[in-house]
């Protein structure tokens, strides 16, 4: 018993020191967690004081500007005339006039078939026809004295015209067989060469007019009203980027298809360097005579995005504490209209006059603080060189 009492007099003093020693580092803990949630309280509240410096951009002014209504149309380029030779005869290829790609003029020889036996025939025919002539004339010299009869003369004169039509056919034959340009343009690739048999109507180069040549394309019927001959086409094509070829709307197909409901054009174009080729894939513009005032600001301007295409507008703010003013954007949803150049024109959501953010609009965002700065701002052209695409 004396010993138990003993131990527990040691511990006591023992006990309350642990106790002392765990109620510090409690206190330590909560002294800690105070400071640390004071550090960031402080934090917070400083940084809902802080405004992010103002963002540099460019600016443009939202201008009205007379552009000529167009009406736009893809379609395809055709030579004025065009035609792929063929051999109306069939016979062996005796000589080939021409080189492919070649530029070739009306009447040139192209390809020569072999008309040796036509040309013996002939001879044969033409001699039977002055036989045939020699007959007439000794018919014809009779029958002034009256000695023959007048079936007698008849006769000779048929003989006469049968044996000159054989002549005019061996001609004819002969002549089919030398195989001429119809027209002045430029020869593809043969398909033929110099010994070759060929067929009746088989192949031997596409001919084709290059200067000038026709735009094809259709518009919907909605547009016939406005469309006359005479009326300015813009082409463009792939095939030479940066290049607008101008012409003239020359024809109106009389008839709208039933299908489509569209109505065929053609507008002719002058091609002195032979730029365009047949076939080729075109963007036709159609210019309609009228203007009308729209309003323009350069595409850079446009912030694109599937729930609405959208600018910010440059306006200027005053703080109602300190007074000063500032100048913030605002986001204005618009729609966007057709594109020529650097520029798109706005259909709605924007007035005359007001300026926008010209570039970097990827940065911003709604109420934002900005600088204006169009030191280095690029000059927007209604038609830049290169071309866009």
């Amino acid at each position: 018993m004396h010993d138990l009492a003993r131990t527990n007099l040691i511990m006591k003093p023992a006990r309350k020191k642990v106790w002392i020693a765990i109620a510090g580092v409690v206190g330590l803990a909560i002294l800690l967690i105070f400071i640390k949630g004071l550090q960031i309280f402080t934090m917070i509240s400083a940084a809902k004081k802080m405004t992010p410096p103002p963002e540099t951009v460019t600016s443009a002014l939202v201008q009205e500007e007379d552009w000529a209504p167009l009406l736009s149309a893809v379609g395809s380029i055709s030579p004025v005339q065009g035609a792929i030779i063929s051999s109306e005869l069939p016979g062996t290829v005796a000589e080939v006039a021409f080189e492919s790609g070649a530029t070739v003029k009306k009447s040139d020889l192209l390809v020569h078939l072999d008309t040796t036996a036509e040309e013996a025939q002939l001879k044969s025919a033409d001699a039977d026809t002055e036989l045939a002539r020699a007959d007439v004339e000794r018919a014809r010299d009779l029958a002034t004295r009256k000695v023959i009869s007048k079936a007698e003369i008849d006769a000779a004169e048929s003989k006469f015209n049968q044996k000159s039509a054989m002549t005019e056919n061996m001609r004819a034959i002969i002549a089919k067989k030398t195989i001429r340009a119809p027209f002045d343009g430029a020869a593809g690739i043969r398909t033929v060469n110099v010994g070759q048999m060929i067929n009746a109507g088989q192949q031997i180069v596409p001919l084709q007019s290059l200067d000038p040549v026709f735009a094809d394309f259709a518009l919907p019927q909605q547009s016939f009203a406005k469309l006359s001959p005479g009326l300015e086409v813009r082409v463009t094509t792939d095939a030479v980027p940066g290049h607008v070829f101008a012409g003239k709307l020359t024809a109106i197909n009389s008839m709208v298809d039933v299908a489509s409901r569209n109505v065929m054009l053609q507008a002719t174009l002058e091609n002195h360097d032979h730029a365009l080729r047949s076939g080729m894939f075109a963007k036709i513009d159609v210019v309609l005579p009228e203007k009308q005032k729209t309003l323009v600001v350069p595409g850079s301007a446009i912030s694109y995005a599937p729930f609405g295409d959208s600018v910010f507008v440059i306006e200027k703010q005053k703080d109602p504490k300190t007074g000063k003013e500032s100048q913030t954007i605002r986001q204005q949803f618009v729609r966007v209209g057709e594109a020529r150049g650097d520029f798109v024109s706005i259909t709605t959501g924007l007035k005359p006059g007001e300026t926008v953010v010209g570039t970097g609009v990827f940065k911003l965002r709604n109420g934002m603080a900005v600088t204006i700065n169009n030191d280095l701002a690029p000059k927007p052209q209604i038609s830049p060189t290169p071309a866009d695409t």
